[in-house]
């Protein structure tokens, strides 16, 4: 499972002209799932999402030191398959990427697993297998990269 986790001042989704899903601070999070993917990859995903340290202290003196459960910010989860890329030339093979029915089975899995574990009402989401206009206010901006697979 590959993520990529934006710190976000707001960010919302909006698919057919209707906002599906929006968060205020917080991260918006990418979600890439490959068809050897497990719930050890997503249990090491939900860690990270709420483990991760991207926020300083109130009074700006350390970095880097709260993740999002301690500053109370949302979770948006948008699915992406497209992060299961490999490149044939010029033009991206998404072979990679778990089949649709079982992606959507282990993204709504990780959704529900996300929300028990953390604030339900604080946890967003894009549109499964949906074109999507994602719109977000970047903070830093800071990017990160995770993939399951390969923990380094």
């Amino acid at each position: 499972m590959k993520i990529v986790i934006q710190r976000v001042l707001r960010a919302s989704v909006t698919s057919n002209s209707e906002v599906v899903g929006s968060i205020g601070k917080g991260m918006s999070v990418l979600v890439g799932i490959c068809q050897e993917d497990t719930r050890e990859d997503m249990d090491y995903v939900i860690r990270k999402i709420l483990g991760v340290r991207l926020w300083s202290n109130e009074d700006e003196t350390k970095r880097w030191c709260r993740n999002v459960r301690e500053i109370e910010g949302g979770v948006l989860l948008i699915s992406q398959f497209t992060l299961m890329h490999v490149m044939k030339g010029n033009k991206p093979d998404f072979h990679h990427a778990m089949n649709p029915d079982k992606a959507l089975e282990m993204f709504n899995e990780l959704r529900d697993k996300l929300s028990a574990t953390y604030v339900a009402d604080r946890v967003a989401t894009g549109k499964f297998q949906n074109y999507m206009n994602i719109e977000q206010v970047m903070d830093g901006p800071v990017t990160l990269v995770l993939d399951s697979k390969n923990k380094e």
